[in-house]
């Protein structure tokens, strides 16, 4: 039998996987799925969003959900993945719930920062209109003391 995979899953802050017993591994690319087994030739592919999968040393299978990414298959033995956010699990089901709570709390995440973002907008604007207003008596900048005012 030939020497089982090496998998490495990283994304920009942390390592997420570093196993050494992987006998298979399941991807997606632009042109479909594929499975890479120990001696595969070297492969360089971009993934999408999707479930990586893989198979260790127990038969169990192993999943992450990758949101895009690069694979590079080397040596007929190293695969490594490099993706922008990685989830793990054992279970597709529980896999895809945790996905899906985790998108919702960005999606309102960045919902709150587009708040802030216009508020702070309007709020300079209104300064900046009050401060070009010829005659106003308030050209005050909130939150200065009076010798950092413009």
């Amino acid at each position: 039998m030939k020497e089982p995979l090496h998998l490495t899953i990283a994304t920009p802050t942390e390592l997420l996987v570093e196993c050494s017993t992987v006998r298979s591994l399941q991807a997606m690319d632009e042109s479909g799925s594929f499975g890479i087994h120990p001696g595969h030739t070297d492969l360089l592919t971009v993934l999408p969003a999707s479930v990586v999968r893989w198979r260790d040393e127990d038969d169990a299978w192993r999943y992450c959900a990758v949101r895009g990414g690069v694979l590079d298959v080397s040596e007929g033995r190293k695969v490594a993945i490099a993706c922008r956010r990685g989830v793990l699990g054992t279970d597709l089901a529980a896999l895809e719930a945790e996905v899906e709570q985790a998108h919702a709390a960005e999606a309102e995440a960045q919902r709150c920062a587009r708040v802030e973002q216009t508020r702070f907008h309007a709020l300079a604007v209104r300064q900046l209109v009050r401060y070009l207003m010829p005659g106003s008596e308030q050209r005050a900048w909130p939150g200065l003391a009076e010798t950092d005012q413009p």
